[in-house]
């Protein structure tokens, strides 16, 4: 291909077209290489379909308890091709509308696996692409654990998890992170029996212990078996489906096992450790501005080490797009981006945990308050436990909120305003929440953190 690009981007996942999007509105001509689908990882195999599993088990239950609150309703059967259906629809039409973004855009979209073969120049389908900038976004891949190998049928990833015509009668999930606890969640609402199994002490470990407790709790009353602290072993397979054994010897038996243990770089064979690009554990290595070690290439999204998000990805390749136009963005803060889980209750945070803000600020220098939904009435409707945890430095703005309850993911905008802007308590408690709203558990633990609690015990 005879024309230099002023952007050439290895990778069409969440972080790749948003810095293609980003830098054709800048202005710059833009060559989008992509192997597999234009939307990666995210909306094909992550996401967005999970999402749409999770709200399927999530009809189910209330349909199960509808009598609760008068409702007359038989649940009859969950059809997995219909599920499927629904959750494919929801891709295509996703799929669809981003495809008509990148065409309008006039991005030159490039399908083929493309591979660094300069500091200036990407190789796919025998053509060179060459551009004054580089973005790799190569995205990840679903790991496993030395030894373990997937078959995509007894022993699974993520993705084909995604791709079940049936609900499996029982499963165990490895891993009690983000993927693995969605799962389990979305499963058992759809009726399987469930049990996860966990190397660390507690489920979501990533997130204020606090949380891990209450999920823990949720999960005992719903049935969702777990074990915590307990490292995998083996697995064998049976006429059945699998036996797994964890430490102690202990022996679990189910149909089939979700290997959760989290993602790893896709960055084999790409052609990076060839051109020089500064590499740790798969992992390209960049500076805050994320600059490689080599001019003018850049990377962003889960290749970059950190936390392994879509939005993550967005913000990332909006920065870089902004920074090759000339522009001087601010450099993201990681403990700044708001983290949602989407099991049933939802967990939501931003900023960090009290543990985190001790460490950081000395145990005496922070308050810390939780909100019960118990007294919030919108919760009360929807019949969901939970709270909303604000940790702040005394004195001085909140660093920290971490919900948990029934949709609670749509809370973390404000919480992220909140943490992002240093807000006080004293200035988010001044701002009039809307009633009956679970937004209005937001206000109320800041009214109480600045020593004005209304629906709340001082």
């Amino acid at each position: 291909m005879s024309e230099t690009f002023d952007v050439v981007i290895l990778g069409g996942g969440s972080g790749g077209y948003a810095t293609a999007l980003r830098a054709a509105q800048l202005g710059l001509s833009v060559a989008l290489i992509e192997k597999d689908k234009l939307g990666g990882t995210c909306l094909h195999r992550g996401c967005i379909p999970t999402k749409a599993l999770l709200h399927a088990g999530e009809v189910a239950d209330q349909t199960r308890e509808a009598a609760h609150i008068g409702i007359k309703a038989e649940l009859i059967q969950i059809d997995m091709a219909g599920v499927n259906s629904y959750k494919d629809g929801v891709v295509a039409g996703l799929y669809k509308g981003l495809q008509g973004l990148i065409k309008s855009a006039k991005v030159t979209y490039l399908e083929g696996k493309g591979t660094l073969v300069a500091p200036n120049a990407v190789e796919v389908n025998g053509q060179r692409v060459t551009g004054r900038n580089i973005v790799l976004a190569t995205g990840s891949y679903s790991k496993s654990l030395p030894g373990l190998e997937l078959d995509g049928e007894k022993v699974i990833a993520s993705e084909h998890a995604l791709t079940l015509d049936r609900v499996p009668t029982s499963a165990i999930v490895l891993g009690g992170g983000v993927i693995g606890v969605e799962f389990a969640s979305a499963w058992k609402s759809l009726g399987a029996d469930v049990t996860i199994v966990e190397a660390l002490p507690r489920l979501v470990a990533a997130e204020d212990p606090d949380i891990s407790k209450q999920l823990e709790r949720t999960f005992r009353k719903r049935g969702i078996g777990f074990k915590v602290g307990k490292p995998f072993e083996k697995v064998e397979k049976t006429d059945s489906g699998v036996k797994v054994t964890i430490a102690g010897g202990e022996t679990l038996e189910a149909e089939l096992l979700l290997v959760a243990v989290g993602r790893g770089p896709a960055t084999a064979n790409c052609g990076f450790e060839a051109q020089g690009v500064t590499m740790e554990r798969g992992f390209v290595m960049t500076d805050e501005r994320l600059r490689t070690n080599l001019p003018n290439v850049y990377a962003v999204g889960d290749i970059v080490p950190g936390l392994q998000l879509a939005h993550r990805g967005f913000a990332q390749g909006i920065f870089v797009a902004e920074t090759i136009a000339g522009q001087n963005p601010a450099p993201i803060v990681e403990s700044g981006i708001p983290r949602v889980t989407y099991t049933d209750p939802e967990i939501a945070s931003v900023g960090i945990t009290e543990a985190q803000a001790k460490e950081k600020f000395g145990a005496d220098a922070i308050e810390t308050y939780n909100y019960n939904l118990g007294g919030n009435g919108k919760s009360k409707i929807l019949g969901t436990q939970g709270f909303v945890k604000l940790v702040r430095q005394k004195d001085g703005p909140v660093v920290g909120i971490h919900m948990i309850g029934a949709r609670i993911g749509e809370q973390v905008g404000e919480a992220s305003l909140i943490v992002n802007w240093e807000a006080f308590p004293a200035e988010v408690a001044a701002l009039i929440h809307a009633h009956p709203t679970q937004n209005e558990a937001l206000g109320e633990a800041h009214l109480a953190l600045a020593g004005k609690p209304l629906h709340a015990h001082n």
